[in-house]
């Protein structure tokens, strides 16, 4: 039999990351546990409380009624806990080493990333400059407000709203970018030559990863709009490329995106799917003093994959797209 535990702030922040994630699994991925050990951890804190704090579902994790009691009280502890220990080390010169300036990133799914941080480390060589991805913008920005990054690069899906947590300021990087779609790379709409209609993919086999926030809720309305009712198979974005090129699915995916072997990229007729791409930070705090360069730098990566991905570059220049400047 499991015995009592005392609850600690390593307990609170474990019952935090559950109920962010909507997942033991993903829980236990952000706070560097295995599943296992959290899963064991959760039922001993649970035991100590004496209730159930969340209802295991077939989509995740949602806190009971006592559950969202606890979290209200956890909430606070944590975030008061994550600054004061922030402040002290801030205090004492231990941000980074050797008094060296801090910057911690955080990042959905995006390929101008590398770009960004070889412009980082390249402007600013003496920085501890971290960085760490999730599926989740939510997860990133409360982790901003948390104090746990400085900056967090997320997408907020055309309809859906990210909830922004108090404290944290957005900062657009490109208002609207347009979502593309890939299909296997023998399929009609990739050798066309034109964009792809809805309702010539509404007998297609869609993946969507229901993890990240927002693509669900914004492809669905889409589909309704177009009066289409395709088949849907839930999964991640990693394993949905290699479906694509096997030519058993076809999904959803950023305009930055690279054909490759057995798939292409293929723009929707009438752009019915945007997203808009933003950087949170914790109000009225510098990341550095050059924080306006930082910013430009993901700037430049991102112009730099944009023009450098075939399709989306022929878009934005078909288009005379606002969202960046059209180059020769």
């Amino acid at each position: 039999m499991l015995r009592p535990v005392e609850l600690e702030v390593r307990h609170l922040r474990a019952l935090c990351a559950i109920a962010d994630t909507g997942s033991v699994h993903k829980a236990a991925r952000q706070l560097g546990m295995t599943q296992p050990s959290l899963t064991t951890q959760l039922r001993r804190i649970e035991q100590a409380i004496g209730g159930q704090l969340f209802s295991r579902e077939r989509t995740g994790s949602r806190p009971t009624l006592l559950g969202r009691s606890v979290l209200a009280r956890a909430r606070p502890i944590v975030t008061q806990m994550t600054e004061l220990i922030a402040e002290a080390k801030d205090a004492a010169g231990l941000g980074a080493a050797g008094g060296e300036a801090r910057l911690r990133l955080g990042s959905t799914a995006s390929r101008a990333v590398p770009g960004w941080l070889r412009r980082l480390h390249a402007r600013l060589p003496e920085a501890d400059i971290t960085f760490q991805t999730d599926v989740s913008a939510h997860t990133l920005l409360r982790m901003v407000a948390a104090n746990q990054l400085d900056a967090a690069y997320v997408h907020e899906v055309e309809g859906s709203p990210l909830r922004v947590p108090e404290g944290v300021e957005l900062r657009v990087l490109v208002h609207r970018e347009p979502q593309f779609v890939a299909v296997p790379a023998r399929h009609p709409a990739a050798t066309s030559g034109r964009d792809v209609c809805l309702t010539e993919l509404a007998d297609e086999q869609w993946m969507v990863d229901p993890s990240v926030d927002g693509d669900w809720d914004g492809l669905r309305r889409v589909f309704t709009h177009a009066g289409v009712a395709p088949r849907i198979v839930y999964g991640d974005y990693m394993s949905a490329g290699d479906l694509v090129a096997a030519g058993e699915v076809v999904t959803p995916c950023q305009a930055t995106s690279q054909p490759r072997p057995g798939m292409a990229i293929v723009p929707l007729r009438g752009d019915p799917l945007g997203v808009r791409l933003v950087v949170g930070f914790r109000a009225g705090r510098t990341l550095l003093p050059e924080s306006d360069a930082v910013f430009r730098d993901l700037r430049s990566a991102y112009e730099e994959v944009a023009w450098s991905s075939p399709v989306y570059a022929h878009w934005l220049r078909a288009h005379e797209h606002p969202a960046l400047p059209v180059v020769a």
